[in-house]
């Protein structure tokens, strides 16, 4: 009896840190919290947003980071919306290793509650077929990693997910998340610091239909789809490819070497 308490309070502890987890999503949903990562407030609030940062660049900093890895750690909508922010607010300088930041840590913190409370789980109970593919992800972690964040076919909390599924090393997975998001956050924290002319000319627009309409009668959008081109699509999808170079030529050895 003495035995089994002990197990009964870790296993339940253990599922712990994923309900808190699932309870602050419910939260934020059910309140509506989410509808605040869009554009419209950003835009409206873009003069008293830049005035702060522009006396506060630290603080401003810090919080931007917090947020991203709320964004990220409860799986919401808009991380795109938050990159470009990122740079349209503190230039793709600050913006992309801020954002880089951010998104490690909110996909670290998926990472460690997935793997503690459902992966070790699944790990003991897999069957042969999913122990093998845990095997061949294990060895070849890193690359496989890199592939799934290059490639944006992809959608970034399945890739947060899927490694403490398949018994990733943490070290692996923070350096795996690390490196390949760089190459994307660059590129839209570079389109999002051009964004200050349209953001500014929407604000205009959006004022003067309030001012003749009412602000029920009144839409304010960015359109982003310009930003997401075949072209920028390609490029991500082949330094996907690149990276399982290493995966590839392993193999071809081993064939040849058993050959």
């Amino acid at each position: 009896m003495t035995d089994d308490k002990p197990k009964s309070a870790g296993g339940i502890g253990r599922w712990l840190p994923l309900i808190a987890l699932a309870a602050l999503m419910v939260l934020v949903f059910a309140m509506g919290w989410h509808k605040y990562l869009s554009f419209k407030t950003i835009g409206l609030n873009y003069d008293a947003l830049k005035t702060f940062i522009a006396g506060n660049l630290l603080t401003a900093l810090a919080l931007y980071v917090l947020a991203y890895i709320a964004v990220v750690a409860l799986s919401l909508p808009g991380g795109l919306v938050m990159t470009l922010t990122g740079g349209l607010l503190f230039g793709w300088q600050l913006g992309a290793p801020a954002t880089v930041i951010g998104a490690t840590i909110g996909a670290t913190a998926i990472f460690l509650i997935a793997r503690t409370s459902f992966g070790e789980t699944l790990a003991a109970k897999a069957g042969p077929w999913l122990g093998k593919l845990r095997e061949g992800f294990q060895e070849n972690a890193l690359s496989y990693l890199l592939f799934l964040r290059l490639v944006p076919a992809f959608p970034f909390v399945v890739v947060n997910l899927a490694p403490a599924l398949l018994g990733v090393k943490l070290k692996t997975y923070v350096l795996g998340t690390l490196l390949g998001i760089i190459p994307g956050t660059t590129a839209f924290s570079i389109a999002g610091a051009g964004l200050g002319s349209v953001i500014e000319a929407q604000n205009r627009i959006y004022q003067d239909c309030v001012a003749k309409s009412g602000a029920a009668s009144c839409t304010y959008s960015i359109d982003t789809s310009a930003l997401v081109t075949k072209e920028l699509l390609i490029a991500f999808a082949a330094l996907g490819v690149v990276s399982l170079i290493p995966v590839l030529v392993k193999k071809w050895n081993k064939r040849h070497a058993a050959a």
